[in-house]
């Protein structure tokens, strides 16, 4: 017999990991002061210096802000980028 009050239950833990962890990104973007803007201007500089070297997919670029822990098991801010890459470019063998 199909439980639904199982069924539902799984989906509103779901929902609450979501939220849980959206709040856990927008904390850490507060403590490490940085706002949408500046999230927006690192991705841009990333976007110039890349381009010379692959073509990729400007409008599914991630960037974030997220805590990581080292080897010292202390926790430190980290910046997540998740770029998806078409296709790299011929670089000669002296680029500058």
């Amino acid at each position: 017999m199909f439980d639904f009050f199982k069924f539902f239950g799984k989906e509103e833990s779901s929902s609450k990991n979501i939220a849980k962890e959206r709040l856990k990104l927008v904390l850490i973007h507060d403590r490490a002061n940085v706002s949408p803007k500046f999230l927006d201007m690192i991705k841009g500089d990333i976007m110039k210096v890349i381009s010379d070297y692959m073509e990729f997919d400007s409008d599914e670029i991630d960037i974030r802000i997220t805590r990581v822990q080292n080897k010292d098991s202390d926790y430190t801010s980290a910046l997540i980028a998740n770029i998806p890459i078409k296709k790299m470019k011929k670089i000669g063998k002296n680029p500058g």
